[in-house]
C-alpha cells in the first residue's frame, strides 16, 4: 500500500505522523482493497479555536474515498476523518452488494 503523509503550514513531529498512520491504516479492517492512503494535515492560521484540518483520501479501485474534519487537535481532527470515511465505506460495500 502507497502511503503519503503531508503537513501544510507546519513541521509534524514523527508520533503525530505515526499516529495519522496507524488510525487510517485501521481502515484497511473495513476495506480491504485499498490501494493507498493520503493524509494531509493542515494548521489554518485564523482567530478560530479549531484551527487543525486532516483530510484524508483513499485509493481503492473505481472511485477515491475523502474525508475532511476540523478540530482543536490533529488527533480529534484525525479520529473525525477516520469515522467520516468507516461510514463511507459501510455505504459503500452495501451499494457493492446490492449490485
Amino acid at each position: 500500500m502507497k502511503w503519503d503523509i503531508q503537513t501544510v503550514g507546519f513541521n509534524a513531529d514523527e508520533t503525530l505522523t505515526d499516529y495519522a498512520k496507524e488510525k487510517a491504516s485501521g481502515l484497511t479492517k473495513y476495506f480491504e482493497h485499498i490501494v493507498g492512503i493520503e493524509v494531509y494535515l493542515k494548521l489554518d492560521y485564523n482567530d478560530k479555536q479549531e484551527n487543525k484540518v486532516a483530510e484524508i483520501k483513499l485509493n481503492i479501485p473505481g472511485n477515491d474515498i475523502y474525508a475532511d474534519s476540523r478540530s482543536d487537535s490533529f488527533e480529534g481532527a484525525i479520529n473525525q476523518s477516520c469515522e467520516k470515511l468507516k461510514a463511507q465505506i459501510r455505504k459503500l460495500k452495501t451499494k457493492m452488494s446490492t449490485h
